[in-house]
């Protein structure tokens, strides 16, 4: 398979009040110059499934493959994708503990997204500054306070 031309830029951020609690997501997704806001939340969640679910959603936007660098906050995001996925799956969705992976289901659709995009997981450091970031964080508390 030929590498997509076309580079889609994507920030992510979720966020939780109370864990669990209700959660929201945000993303912002830029391409061709132009850049659209996504959001959305539950009621009861958690913080890991939030940041999960912005980049599900997110990528899930793109109706083709596409070069993308996705940016988050989030470790567990970013190293479960570069790091510990080629090895929950070797071991068939068992963590180095021998213990079920959580949230199974979500990595599961992520590692289907990351098979169909070329996909660069790039960390950044929350509350850092980031404007991007900054903004994504702005979109998942929207999300929550629409949902008290």
């Amino acid at each position: 398979m030929t590498a997509p031309e076309k580079l889609v830029e994507i920030f992510t951020d979720g966020a939780c009040k109370g864990n669990p609690g209700p959660g929201g997501y945000g993303a912002l997704i830029r391409n061709n110059g132009e850049t659209r806001e996504i959001k959305g939340g539950e009621a009861n969640t958690t913080n890991n499934i939030m940041e999960l679910t912005a980049a599900i959603v997110a990528l899930e936007q793109l109706k083709k493959p596409c070069r993308v660098e996705l940016t988050s906050d989030s470790q567990y995001l970013v190293k479960g994708m570069t790091e510990w996925l080629p090895g929950w799956i070797a071991k068939n969705w068992k963590t180095a503990s021998r213990q079920p992976v959580k949230n199974r289901e979500l990595w599961q659709r992520l590692d289907r997204l990351n098979r169909m995009h070329q996909i660069k997981w790039l960390w950044t450091r929350g509350h850092s500054g980031h404007p991007e970031n900054e903004r994504a964080d702005q979109l998942a508390n929207q999300a929550i306070d629409e949902l008290r």
